[in-house]
């Protein structure tokens, strides 16, 4: 075994940096509240990007808040390994969340530089802006501009509760960059890796340390009105009732159906529903409630849609009621690379670490950035599988473990 092989992150260092980064809007109870474009964004941001300086890295911002930190490559030719993540958070989040993935490719280079090593392809880590799309929508944000999934000029039009702009609030705060979205120095990167937490507990359950993603479930949300007819409720006798609840109810209970029968990759969850008038005492006459279906396959995706459109309208008609189904959201399930999955599984098994295949099951921004580029996902696991939470926690030994095979899926690349 040669010294790269032998190779392995400072997992102390990584762990103290997490822990340094999540004191800016650390919570009460152990969380961290870091909002997108807040002050405290900023914060998180400012020493993010003096840790990478103090690592000489060449830092740059893009029009919509994205930091590109790059160490220089040997080779001129060669276009960047690129890794990243994203440091906003939940209003009530974790210490780990998107946090992981940016610093574990910041302590890939810390490793490269502690060691001498140069590697042929420059090394990109990146922080990508409003991932979790917690106070501007649309969600992944910068690498929904940087993948051309919308434009810039939409993106910073969107506004929070309280009406501010993100435009505004990249120049409050001092990330409005210069750099075109999706301009790369020297060509699109040649691959692109994100570790981040599981998010699940499939690793947990499995007792596995790594997750080899070789996808991402594609999603369909959407917004469902059942609308019958409101009447007393003591009046108005069964048979005779247009109750626009017990329809949804049923239709609740269809989705679980849709899902359970497209396993495993099937998901279906309602997780909003709002009834109206909302009254004790009376037989509710609207109805409206989220859908979320997901799917590894699109032509999964399809049937699921085609058998809630068609089961609704029978429920509701048996109820004496009408449905009228919206689609919000439409994200096509998303394949990566087999070369980038294979150097991720190659690593794990070069360094001796329990793995599997682990589809994901949420968005992130590798999903825009494989439209682009070749990329891939490393899973560690996280506790009880729980995340978007202020309890949500990963092992220090299995975070060490994601760096580690992180650092030498990018060597594979770019040496």
């Amino acid at each position: 075994m040669n010294a790269k092989q032998m190779l392995r992150i400072d997992s102390d260092r990584l762990w103290q940096s997490l822990m340094d980064l999540a004191e800016i809007g650390g919570t009460d109870k152990g969380g961290v509240c870091r909002l997108a474009l807040t002050d405290l964004d900023r914060q998180g941001r400012d020493l993010f990007v003096s840790w990478c300086q103090a690592e000489g890295m060449d830092v740059r911002i893009d029009v919509i808040g994205n930091i590109f930190a790059r160490r220089p490559g040997t080779d001129p030719s060669r276009r960047a390994i690129a890794t990243g993540s994203h440091i906003d958070t939940q209003p009530t989040g974790g210490k780990f969340d998107g946090n992981f993935g940016v610093l574990a490719g910041l302590e890939v280079v810390r490793t490269l530089n502690a060691q001498g090593i140069q590697t042929a392809a420059p090394v990109e880590v990146i922080a990508w802006t409003n991932e979790e799309g917690s106070r501007f929508v649309p969600v992944m944000m910068g690498s929904g501009v940087f993948s051309g999934a919308f434009t810039a000029a939409h993106a910073h039009q969107a506004t929070d509760i309280d009406g501010k702009r993100v435009d505004e609030e990249l120049a409050r705060i001092g990330y409005a960059g210069s750099q075109p979205a999706g301009e790369v120095p020297g060509g699109m990167f040649d691959a692109y890796f994100e570790a981040h937490i599981e998010q699940g507990p499939v690793l947990e359950a499995h007792g596995k340390t790594i997750g080899v993603v070789p996808g991402a479930l594609g999603q369909r949300w959407f917004d469902v009105t059942v609308t019958g007819m409101e009447a007393h409720a003591g009046p108005t006798p069964m048979a005779l009732r247009h109750d626009a609840l017990l329809a949804a109810s049923r239709m609740v209970d269809l989705v679980n159906r849709i899902a359970l029968e497209q396993a495993p990759h099937g998901r279906g969850t309602v997780g909003f529903m709002k009834v109206m008038p909302n009254s004790r005492n009376t037989i509710p006459g609207t109805v409206k409630f989220s859908v979320d279906f997901r799917n590894l396959d699109d032509s999964g995706l399809a049937a699921m849609e085609a058998s809630l459109r068609s089961g609704c309208a029978e429920l509701a008609a048996g109820c004496g009621s009408s449905v009228a189904i919206e689609q919000v959201v439409n994200f096509p399930p998303c394949h990566f690379a087999q070369d980038c999955i294979g150097a991720v599984r190659s690593a794990a098994e070069a360094l001796g670490l329990s793995h599997m295949e682990v589809v994901s099951g949420a968005g992130h921004d590798a999903v825009y950035v494989a439209d682009l580029a070749p990329a891939a996902m490393i899973f560690v696991p996280c506790k009880d599988g729980i995340s978007h939470n202020e309890i949500e926690f990963a092992e220090q030994g299995d975070l060490a473990a994601g760096a580690d095979v992180l650092l030498h899926a990018i060597l594979a690349k770019a040496c």
